[in-house]
């Protein structure tokens, strides 16, 4: 059993790899829950439905949100009628998220995204970090901006002086997946506001110290592959780099992936790390998410 912690872009593309080469039962998807909200009277939980896309082969995989071919008719109608939307939710994307709201309100978060799954014919599970609100603020040089306002209607630009974000519990059943598992995996994914929240759950770290840790960085040279990791890590004085990463997940990781192009930090990664793998992380396209999730399993003793 592997247990994947995930946020909404990076690591979706590597579990298309990993659903190619092992069968999907064997996959339990821990998933970011911070930047949760309501949208126009609906829960959006943008990482667990990217997740649900992408192992029900449904994601738009050109931004990673939505599902592919959706068409946007409601969305559209509300500009029109003065009610604009700050999220461009598709029409099909906004009925799982209207079944999710009335799931959720019926039996909790992690039930509804449980019954999503079945109804998308998943055999692997795929587990909200918390069942409770997070807040998280962006606190930058215009001044305090919510994780949305930020990443969408300012396009990322303001300048991050600090990130923060509330604590939350753990969803029931986190701990024993990481405990049960052969391997845990973090994905590529944003490390301050999609992994970090999972990391900061209760009995999370003293889990994963346990347990075989393996890691993808997100960052190549001093920048992301894609999202404002790069701001985050900065405003936080992490470097930004392989190296960075790193030494966010030093106490409890065995092994840790890093680029082609970031070998000169190999040496420099095993002062902090043991096990350093040097390989192509840009995953373009499915041979690459393969490859990549190929090493990452062949990795696991």
């Amino acid at each position: 059993m592997i247990t994947v912690l995930s946020g909404g872009t990076g690591t979706p593309k590597l579990l298309q790899g990993l659903k190619e080469i092992l069968n999907p039962s064997e996959l339990t998807i821990i998933v970011n829950t911070l930047e949760n909200d309501y949208f126009s009277g609906v829960y959006v939980s943008a990482d667990i439905d990217t997740v649900l896309y992408t192992m029900s082969d449904l994601i738009n995989d050109e931004f990673w949100y939505g599902i592919k071919g959706d068409t946007f008719i409601t969305h559209e109608r509300l500009e029109e009628i003065g009610c604009a939307e700050l999220l461009r939710i598709g029409d099909k994307d906004r009925a799982t998220k209207i079944q999710k709201t009335q799931l959720m309100n019926k039996y909790g978060l992690a039930k509804a995204c449980e019954i999503q799954a079945k109804n998308m014919g998943l055999d692997c599970k795929i587990i909200p970090m918390s069942e409770e609100n997070s807040e998280i603020k962006i606190i930058t040089d215009i001044g305090e901006l919510e994780f949305h306002d930020f990443l969408i209607k300012h396009q990322s630009e303001p300048e991050v002086l600090d990130v923060k974000f509330s604590k939350v519990s753990p969803t029931e059943g986190i701990i024993d997946a990481i405990n049960n598992s052969d391997a845990v995996i973090i994905g590529p994914s944003n490390p301050i506001t999609s992994i970090s929240p999972i990391l900061s759950l209760d009995g999370v770290k003293e889990a994963l110290e346990n347990a075989y840790v393996v890691a993808i960085s997100p960052i190549i040279g001093n920048d992301t592959v894609s999202g404002p990791a790069s701001k985050f890590m900065k405003a936080l004085d992490i470097e930004v780099s392989s190296y960075g990463v790193a030494s966010l997940y030093q106490d409890f990781l065995d092994t840790f992936v890093i680029d082609d192009k970031d070998i000169d930090k190999k040496v420099e990664v095993n002062q902090i790390i043991n096990k350093v793998i040097v390989t192509n992380t840009i995953m373009n396209n499915l041979d690459a998410k393969k490859n990549l999730a190929q090493i990452i399993i062949d990795s696991i003793p």
